[in-house]
């Protein structure tokens, strides 16, 4: 099979990871000087590849990284489960050495290990406790007690970390992370996850439990210079050709979203023969626009009427001030009280997102096909 020369939909690797030069060094220096790290952005610019890839410059004898998501788990039991099982997993390649460390720091939990087809690289563990045991910190600890026995730092790096928001209890839950985690010398963590609005609640608000827990990175878009050498030397290594305008014209159509950079480069290059033409381009536009219907169908066809009228008055050029007599008559808006209420279930259903005080939908295709539907 031949190399895609654009990829989107899952993590980027290699070649077909784009710049992020300057985030990827904050990474490092903080994997290695233990610094604790939240990383927050809307969803699809890239967060995943850009951990993995800082993982696997950081990767040493004395640096040992553990990797893990959480978007499965729905409640602290799982949450243990999963970390323990990671811990366990990927601070050592001996299976013997699992088993001792799992024996020897959760003595008093006494796991039990299933294994599957391969015993190295496939089992399970599952710790028959109760959540609210004083034992789990034996847990939470494991990762340090690990990185002191063998003399080396870790980081652990967690995915979907909004997902605890969730969990019953979340608030003691997440107290109880922070105050074993602030106080380990040899382990820092990585938190990051796809719902920017949950990880905002969860990292700025002076509130809740991991308020200032680490370095906050809020990654912002790749420039569109950064992107005009990408898509034209992909199209270049396939023996194709794009001129730089038009892959200026596809960043500025997506408005440099990531994933959608590479999808709608991806369908520019299956529609050109030798050289991109005008032509090819408006047909990707097309086909990102069909590929992504039935998504976008899907996420407004239980709107309400008000929501979607909200959404309307957003791609009408309203970005703020919804609550104004005469933006509330236009747009047919209800009540002062109602558009805030409106405005915070649309910011839970993460199609709409406040940036700088102004409300703005944050998905560039979507904004393309409610404009089409809505008739504006």
């Amino acid at each position: 099979m031949e190399n895609k020369p654009f990829i989107f939909g899952v993590a980027t690797s290699g070649e077909n990871f784009t710049d992020r030069k300057k985030e990827t060094d904050r990474l490092l220096l903080n994997f290695r000087h233990g610094v604790n790290t939240v990383l927050i952005s809307p969803r699809r610019w890239g967060k995943t590849s850009l951990v993995q890839k800082a993982c696997r410059l950081a990767q040493s004898d004395k640096l040992k990284i553990v990797y893990l998501d959480i978007f499965a788990c729905r409640s602290d039991r799982d949450f243990y489960d999963a970390f323990a099982s990671a811990v366990l997993k990927q601070t050592s390649s001996k299976l013997d050495e699992w088993i001792e460390h799992a024996r020897l720091f959760l003595s008093r939990i006494s796991p039990k290990i299933s294994m599957g087809t391969d015993p190295m690289t496939d089992f399970s563990i599952s710790l028959e406790m109760n959540p609210k045991d004083n034992d789990v910190d034996e847990i939470l600890q494991l990762p340090e007690r690990i990185a002191r026995k063998k003399d080396c730092t870790i980081v652990v790096c967690i995915d979907e970390f909004q997902q605890i928001a969730e969990f019953k209890d979340s608030k003691t839950f997440q107290k109880r992370l922070r105050s074993v985690w602030q106080l380990q010398k040899s382990v820092s963590y990585c938190l990051f996850g796809s719902k920017k609005h949950l990880m905002n609640e969860l990292f700025e608000k002076n509130s809740q439990p991991f308020y200032k827990f680490g370095d906050a990175i809020y990654l912002s878009k790749i420039g569109t210079p950064d992107w005009i050498n990408y898509i034209c030397g992909r199209f270049a290594a396939t023996g194709k050709s794009i001129s730089e305008e038009l892959a200026e014209k596809i960043c500025q159509r997506v408005d440099n979203h990531s994933s959608y950079v590479q999808q709608l480069a991806w369908l520019v290059w299956i529609h050109t023969d030798k050289i991109a033409t005008e032509q090819d381009f408006e047909a990707a536009c097309q086909d990102i626009i069909d590929q992504n219907t039935p998504l976008f169908e899907k996420q407004t066809e239980n709107l309400t009427t008000y929501q979607m009228n909200f959404l309307r008055a957003i791609i009408d050029g309203v970005h703020s001030e919804f609550s104004r007599q005469e933006i509330l008559y236009k747009y047919q808006l209800g009540s002062s009280a109602n558009v805030s209420i409106v405005k915070r279930a649309l910011v839970k259903k993460e199609l709409v997102e406040i940036e700088k005080r102004q409300t703005v939908i944050p998905d560039p295709v979507m904004k393309v096909w409610l404009k089409r539907e809505l008739g504006m």
